[in-house]
């Protein structure tokens, strides 16, 4: 408990933010865009007001019972996930209302998830423990969507299980980041590391394998952190940069799925490709985020929405929806929301307690920062287009529930989450 105090000392000062009032506008905001959202239609959409209603109650008791009860004073990250949250629940509604709803029950599972897993993570004897079975249940995941997963939209990385569609590399998101800052929490002995570094191949070869490949290059660049986190040695990052260059060109020769896409990249406006080719995505996201100016054209007023399949609209293009009809400003806004979290995670990490946190709060920013950057650039066409979904904005059940989960490793870094609640047990010091 010393320990921590003196750590929260050492912290940069920055001055606490009124959390209720912060609430209150973000429930005002909240309110105003589900209101937009559920008379965008012909009718008005119940389900998107019940929505919008549902997540502000949730809001206001999850910081109102950790305010009084537990007596927890940061909510930076999880203002910034609620406002990201809702932003995505408004933009799913005023295009399928039905989808909405699902997507809070989703939203609520994701917070509960985060919550369980803060405590968790206050016990680093514990989560030591639990690496390995950690470790050996993210392959099992991954063996089984290898055998029994579904294609869908060119990956086979969905498994059906009792009428419910999971997709499990989202989950093995969760626990890479888990196996990798609690393996190299104990001594870093080659032993270790090598341990670490069969995991991360296991992993990102059988993504290869299944086709799911901006999930496997997500995983990349998180490995690729935490070995630098590791080692701090430019020249590991380089030699595994230039393996994974020569992977990638091997799977760019042999893969024909692979091949089209890049075949695509800064040629979207051919002739060919502008309506039936494979550059149909970005040109009308493109032409509705120029079209919907700085301030928008209004929530159901756009064209992306009519021009693009639904699904695509609320899952891999809702950065373009959101760009015209909300604003480009208000674009700029939610990339910026998440170099808050980032910015968040790199001040905790270097006041964490030890090692497992600093890991867990870089390379869990790390990941949702590079997501976020795949999504928006590859609708874009400044990168490869790979089909990941924005955090906590896009559609996904699978895809919610594990950036809750990746929050809550930043959650944990931060030295003040612990010090109302007896600390944290166990774990070595930082170096």
């Amino acid at each position: 408990m010393a320990n921590t105090a003196k750590k929260a000392k050492k912290m940069p000062h920055i001055k606490p933010i009124n959390n209720f009032a912060m609430l209150f506008v973000l429930t005002v905001f909240q309110l105003i865009t589900g209101y937009s959202a559920a008379t965008a239609g012909d009718e008005l959409a119940v389900k998107v007001i019940m929505s919008a209603a549902i997540l502000i109650a949730v809001e206001w008791i999850y910081v109102s019972v950790f305010y009084f009860v537990l007596h927890r004073r940061n909510f930076e990250l999880e203002l910034i996930a609620f406002f990201l949250t809702g932003v995505g629940l408004t933009a799913i509604g005023s295009v399928a209302p039905n989808a909405c709803f699902k997507q809070l029950l989703i939203s609520i599972c994701g917070i509960i998830g985060f919550i369980v897993l803060v405590f968790i993570l206050g016990n680093i004897e514990l989560c030591m423990k639990l690496r390995l079975p950690v470790a050996i249940a993210a392959l099992v995941l991954l063996l089984l969507n290898l055998i029994i997963g579904k294609v869908n939209h060119g990956a086979q990385n969905w498994i059906e299980i009792g009428g419910v569609t999971i997709q499990p590399s989202e989950f093995v998101k969760v626990a890479f980041i888990f196996v990798g800052a609690a393996t190299l929490e104990k001594i870093q002995t080659s032993k270790n590391i090598i341990k670490f570094i069969a995991f991360s191949i296991a992993c990102v070869g059988t993504l290869i394998l299944i086709r799911d490949f901006g999930t496997a290059l997500i995983f990349f660049v998180t490995f690729l952190i935490i070995a630098f986190m590791n080692s701090g040695d430019f020249k590991t990052v380089g030699l595994a940069v230039s393996a994974a260059g020569l992977g990638g060109a091997i799977v760019i020769k042999y893969k024909s799925y692979v091949t089209n896409r890049f075949a695509s990249y800064r040629h979207i406006w051919d002739n060919n490709d502008i309506i039936y080719g494979n550059g149909y995505q970005q040109t009308h996201v493109l032409t509705g985020i120029a079209s919907g100016g700085l301030l928008g054209l209004g929530i159901g007023n756009g064209n992306v929405r009519r021009y693009l399949q639904a699904y695509l609209t609320i899952t891999d293009d809702i950065f373009g929806l959101i760009c015209e009809e909300w604003g480009f400003l208000f674009g700029i806004i939610l990339v910026l929301s998440f170099v808050a979290i980032a910015v968040s995670a790199l001040v905790n990490s270097i006041a964490a307690r030890s090692t497992f946190y600093s890991i867990c709060a870089v390379a869990g920013a790390g990941m949702l920062l590079f997501q976020t950057a795949l999504n928006v650039f590859g609708i874009t066409d400044v990168l490869p287009l790979t089909g990941v979904t924005l955090p906590f904005i896009s559609q996904g059940g699978s895809s919610m529930i594990s950036c809750w989960a990746v929050l809550a490793f930043i959650k944990a870094s931060d030295i003040r989450t612990y010090s109302y609640l007896g600390g944290v047990k166990g774990g070595a010091k930082k170096k």
